[in-house]
């Protein structure tokens, strides 16, 4: 048996007076989804355990099948270990966003305008070579997501808060609780008013690129492989450093998929074509897209919909067509959490699933991929998933 979960990010969403009272799930096109829902197992699943943040390292956590109640250390080791980071005894990683500040402190832009991977490389090496405090290294990684490794901090990792939660609001008002986290952020702050690379930012009607932002710190978790737990092999898809490094974890095959960005331009064909490749020499592979989810921080209803349109045609249409052929292929599709347009940032509300494929029937199917349409059955704890989809 082969399978392929599904993942589009932040998907799930509230309804809204400007779509009518419904949901970019439901007014979105999306009959591959509909059809898994017609002829599969339909429901709803608790991706967050109640208690924890919303993210969407706690939320895929869970989609691959860990329990983050006992298997979350924070957002970025989960990054380092797609980097291959090793951290030393007392050492802890952060993720490090390049964020856009207003002078009075304003968090403009979480993801100081969506750079690209080249240009922060470039600025990611400018702060590293300047920052001169010690105990400190920065990593570069995809677009505006890097890392930060601080020594010394591993029994005492500071409260942090994620720049996607307090976009229009005053940062200075949730600075992270640690002198030396500060210390880096404020230098961050001063050195990029001297980097060239703003000058071309602003020169080309761009934001500028203000401070870096540190917050997720954690150390790097122990879990369990694929290969010991379920005796499988698996390959990851994804444009983001936190899926590629949970997959890592896991023993799954990372798979780099050419024009696969992260954001609205991603490759969504490329990522439909090397899933189905990669089935040729895995058992599972999972597939996640960030777009839906960066629509939902932006406030952007028509990118929304049609990020979620264009992963149901040019992603799952194929994969379906696909499994007609093979005849012995399982999906798996769901959101990881909610990234309600209202708030442009994750809530825990429990998201839909639908699970189609050999072997499963279609008892609780539901009328369409939508919140509405599985509201009120029972919810499924989110690690539960990938051992029901096994079975």
């Amino acid at each position: 048996m082969k399978y392929v979960i599904l993942i589009p990010d932040g998907a799930a969403d509230r309804p809204r007076e400007s779509l009518g009272g419904k949901t970019p799930l439901e007014v979105a096109k999306c009959p591959n989804m509909d059809m898994l829902c017609q002829s599969g197992l339909a429901g709803l699943t608790q991706n967050v355990p109640a208690g924890m943040s919303p993210g969407s390292d706690v939320a895929n956590l869970s989609i691959f099948g860990y329990n983050p109640a006992e298997n979350y250390t924070g957002r970025a080791p989960l990054e380092a270990a797609n980097r291959d980071i090793k951290l030393k005894p007392g050492e802890v990683v952060f993720r490090a966003n390049t964020v856009c500040l207003s002078e009075d402190g304003e968090m403009v832009d979480f993801a100081g305008g969506h750079p690209s991977s080249a240009e922060t490389t470039n600025l990611i090496e400018y702060l590293d070579s300047r920052l001169n405090i010690d105990g400190v290294k920065l990593y570069h990684g995809v677009s505006y997501r890097h890392l930060c490794v601080v020594a010394g901090l591993a029994g005492n990792i500071p409260e942090t808060t994620p720049p996607h939660d307090i976009t229009g609001q005053n940062s200075n008002n949730y600075h992270p609780k640690s002198d030396i986290l500060n210390r880096i952020m404020q230098r961050s702050e001063e050195l990029l008013k001297e980097w060239e690379g703003n000058k071309l930012r602003l020169q080309n009607g761009k934001k500028p690129i203000t401070r870096l932002w540190l917050w997720g710190g954690g150390v790097m978790p122990e879990i369990a492989t694929y290969k010991e737990l379920f005796d499988i092999s698996g390959a990851i898809i994804s444009a983001v450093d936190l899926l590629q490094g949970i997959g890592k974890l896991a023993g799954l095959e990372v798979i780099e998929v050419p024009g696969a960005t992260g954001y609205y331009d991603t490759n969504y064909s490329g990522k439909g074509e090397y899933a189905i490749k990669a089935l040729d020499n895995h058992d599972l592979v999972i597939i996640h897209v960030e777009a839906p989810d960066e629509a939902g921080h932006n406030g952007d209803e028509s990118e929304k919909i049609l990020a979620i349109e264009n992963i149901d045609r040019k992603i799952l249409g194929p994969i379906i067509e696909e499994a007609k052929k093979r005849g012995d292929l399982r999906i798996l599709c769901l959101p990881d959490h909610p990234t309600p347009l209202e708030l442009k940032t994750h809530s825990s509300e429990p998201v839909p699933y639908v699970m189609w494929g050999v072997g499963i029937g279609d008892e609780n199917s539901a009328e369409c991929f939508s919140e509405k349409a599985v509201a009120g059955r029972e919810v499924i704890a989110g690690y539960r998933l990938l051992p029901l989809l096994l079975k």
